[in-house]
């Protein structure tokens, strides 16, 4: 089974992360698979790297964090946070200094968080959302198939209102996998902001058969309803699982690869 870094054949440069449903569990899952020079950061608030990435935590203010990016004797997977007063949470790096970060650093990979949902599974940006550092090589877009069946309200959507309108449909509407495809699709969903860049979906949280046939449904959708990107990913990535983190592949041309 392939890694999760093979199945996004990922080749370094910047990859941003976005959406809802699993954007950290990406990142961390990519960091620890990483083999060469790795920066993981974010442009906006964010959690600190869980210990068993393996990713050595910097805090502090921009400048000191360039600095300490460029000491090429440093440890090959490096996260950079700026402080912050809200607890277990740390501040993100403006776009421009990620850019400069992962030249002068001379990272293979450097993994963003590039907006923030608030642990729900299904969003859509507000204006200004996501915030990618310039020369973006990659957009991973995250969804997560456990919001398929639920009602769409506050306790499992971030911003209702806003996936709402887009989906065109009311709140607490039952969500089904078409509109999984839609917010990966539409203008106003998660392509928002995304125009001129390489996009991947995600869908994460797939933890059993039935999910997975949800799962496979939607990115069917998806792809019938977009010419930006030729697969959707399906992905487990619960650490303490004992299932590969790559589920299944859905490909334009093809039914699901796994």
């Amino acid at each position: 089974m392939n890694t999760l870094t093979e199945t996004l054949a990922l080749r370094g440069g910047i990859v941003a992360a976005i959406g809802a449903g699993g954007k950290k569990s990406v990142m961390n899952q990519l960091a620890a698979e990483a083999s060469g020079r790795l920066a993981w950061t974010g442009t906006v608030f964010t959690a600190r790297p869980p210990r068993w990435t393996d990713v050595e935590v910097h805090v502090g203010e921009e400048d000191e964090l360039l600095e300490r990016a460029a000491a090429t004797s440093g440890p090959p997977r490096q996260a950079f946070l700026r402080p912050s007063e809200k607890p277990g949470r740390y501040g993100g790096l403006a776009p421009e200094t990620i850019a400069r970060l992962h030249r002068i650093g001379a990272f293979d990979l450097t993994l963003v968080k590039a907006d923030g949902a608030r642990m729900r599974g299904l969003k859509c940006p507000k204006p200004g959302e996501p915030v990618l550092p310039p020369k973006t090589d990659l957009i991973v877009v995250v969804v997560s198939a456990q919001v398929i069946g639920r009602p769409l309200d506050s306790e499992f959507v971030h911003r209702p209102e806003r996936v709402a309108a887009v989906l065109g449909i009311e709140l607490g509407e039952v969500l089904q996998p078409e509109h999984l495809a839609i917010s990966l699709t539409h203008p106003q969903g998660l392509q928002a902001g995304t125009e001129g860049r390489a996009i991947l979906p995600i869908i994460n949280q797939v933890d059993d058969a039935s999910r997975r046939e949800l799962a496979e449904q939607a990115a069917r959708q998806a792809l019938a309803l977009s010419d930006r990107f030729d697969r959707v990913v399906l992905s487990c990535l619960h650490r303490h699982s004992s299932a590969a983190p790559v589920v299944g592949v859905v490909e334009r041309s093809r039914a699901c690869t796994r």
